[in-house]
């Protein structure tokens, strides 16, 4: 008898460690997100991006002060020029008495909640409309990881809290990465405003890093258009909806 012919094994892919994924997301995004769609992971990300949104509010409140933020919104709210100088005090007070305790657990909890519902509208697209075979933990890891733009961002945050002075600092719009930076918001229309602060590089980074994501999870069936399609789309619905609301009640 002739002996069968050995084949050779197709080696394993190398398994990233987590250091590698984290830094391979905004080095390597398609490896990394490959991997990530393999053995889906999402606890380190999340872990690091809560802990920059804390660092971010500890900063604020010691540098700049809830108080200095909440009067800079209430000059910019013409309702606000309604009320009475007394009913504005006291306005001034409650809000500067709850600000620091609602931003604290906001940046605990708005990170995970964000990932989940963001999670659920994409899967929904992809898997439901595109068919294409992705679960939720591997959208909900792609969330995650793509999301680490935001650790980016506090950084820089967070060097601008210390080095600009505190009344010039701007909480809804920090870092002059979009259009509204450049605009005057009581000059401007609010839905212009809300409009160009929503086109803000770091968003569009986070959306081009869940569609490769998307990409690597779906394979072949879906193409990277589509993943990006099925990224842009919730979010445009999104920003030109927030953009209206400030239009009819800013």
């Amino acid at each position: 008898m002739t002996p069968e012919p050995v084949t050779e094994m197709e080696p394993q892919p190398q398994r990233m460690g987590e250091f590698a994924r984290l830094t391979g997301i905004f080095f390597e995004p398609k490896k990394t997100f490959e991997d990530i769609a393999q053995r889906p992971g999402w606890l380190v990300p999340l872990i690091l991006i809560i802990i920059c949104a804390v660092a971010v509010m500890v900063m604020i409140t010691q540098h700049v002060g809830f108080d200095r933020i909440i009067r800079q919104q209430m000059e910019n709210n013409p309702r606000m020029a309604q009320l009475s100088p007394e009913q504005r005090d006291q306005a001034l007070a409650m809000q500067t008495k709850f600000a620091p305790i609602g931003g604290a657990v906001g940046a605990v909890v708005v990170p995970p909640v964000y990932c989940l519902i963001a999670s659920a509208v994409l899967l929904g697209i992809v898997a439901g409309i595109m068919s294409a075979p992705v679960k939720f933990k591997q959208v909900f890891a792609v969330m995650c990881y793509a999301s680490l733009t935001g650790v980016v961002s506090s950084i820089l945050t967070i060097v601008v809290i210390m080095l600009k002075n505190p009344d010039q600092f701007n909480l809804q719009n920090p870092l002059a990465f979009n259009p509204g930076a450049f605009m005057d918001p009581q000059a401007s229309s609010k839905f212009l405003y809300s409009l160009a602060t929503s086109l803000d590089l770091f968003s569009f980074w986070t959306m081009f890093l869940i569609a490769t994501g998307l990409k690597a999870a779906a394979g072949k069936k879906l193409s990277f258009g589509g993943a990006l399609f099925s990224v842009g789309l919730p979010w445009a619905i999104y920003v030109l909806g927030k953009s209206a609301i400030a239009g009819m009640f800013g």
